[in-house]
């Protein structure tokens, strides 16, 4: 049996990832409490918005207004920026983590990025070298590395390809997307060893599964097993792509922290504050939460409001 990691790192995407699909808008003093509860429970590392522009996804139309309401405390965590005017904003407000957020395939490139597989490099050079010059943290995400709803299945070596050129770009991590859920145990190991063999360390990678098909945990579990010790969650299961409708909601931080803890894997992630927060949000929003084990634990998220 592998061995697995005694700890493991949990990346929580929710006010970023798990809102952005959002029709009605949510109010920016709801999603600073939903940051700061996320903090307190424990979670290391909450992603707290984008600097996308309103058009393309109006729920984070208010990403200056939340990191100024956060105040200093918001400078440490990440944000996601498509381009040099989204890192223009975020070094306005003193943000000290960004990322990047690219395509292993040309349908989703053009989809997300309007740009060609090639050209989204060109377009992310400069705005990772002027965040590395000003000191910043650069993340970047590969999206689409397991299954794409348009070309189907994606090479394992356009993957490899594809990530590793953005990592090279000067990141300190790259997560690898399940964007629409599609993948498989066996495949996450296939990919995660396909990234090995091309010189990246499992500490270089983070894993980000989508539950389409249920497969998030089982897979997680393979990441596990395979040595990546970095895994993206969302509170309560919350997301989807606004570019790929085929996307469903994000492995649920819950359910993420009930199988670590189960496996003796240290993750410092208070459970109940956790579940609390992720039910008060689905209140927030007006539906149960998606996830097994907020509904599990607090049987109120699994009624509708109202």
């Amino acid at each position: 049996m592998s061995q697995m990691p005694e700890r493991v790192t949990i990346y929580e995407v929710g006010p970023r990832d798990g809102l952005q699909n959002e029709k009605a808008l949510v109010p920016t003093d709801v999603k600073a409490q939903f940051v700061r509860r996320l903090v307190a429970a424990g979670l290391p590392v909450v992603e707290a918005t984008s600097f996308v522009h309103p058009t393309w996804v109006p729920q984070l139309a208010d990403a200056a207004e939340l990191m100024e309401l956060l105040g200093d405390e918001g400078r440490d965590h990440p944000v996601l920026v498509p381009n040099e005017r989204g890192l223009d904003r975020a070094l306005e407000l003193g943000v000290r983590h960004i990322a990047i957020f690219g395509s292993a395939t040309e349908t989703f490139a053009q989809a997300n990025l309007n740009r060609s597989l090639d050209e989204q490099f060109a377009m992310f050079e400069p705005t990772v070298r002027r965040a590395r010059d000003a000191g910043l943290d650069v993340r970047a995400y590969v999206s689409m590395c397991f299954g794409d709803p348009w070309e189907g299945s994606v090479p394992v070596e356009q993957v490899v390809g594809v990530g590793k050129r953005l990592f090279d770009l000067g990141a300190s991590q790259l997560s690898l997307g399940d964007t629409i859920g599609v993948g498989t145990a066996n495949q996450v190991t296939v990919l995660v060893e396909a990234f090995g063999a091309a010189g990246m360390t499992t500490d270089q990678l983070a894993l980000h599964f989508h539950d389409t098909y249920g497969q998030a945990l089982a897979n997680a579990h393979a990441g596990l097993q395979a040595g990546v010790t970095t895994f993206d969650a969302s509170a309560g299961g919350l997301g989807g792509c606004p570019y790929a409708k085929s996307a469903t909601g994000n492995l649920a931080t819950e359910d993420l922290v009930w199988l670590l803890t189960g496996l003796g894997i240290e993750h410092g992630v208070d459970l109940d504050g956790l579940v609390a927060t992720s039910a008060w949000m689905a209140e927030q929003l007006g539906r149960p939460s998606p996830s097994a084990v907020v509904r599990a634990l607090s049987p109120g998220a699994a009624e509708s409001p109202g």
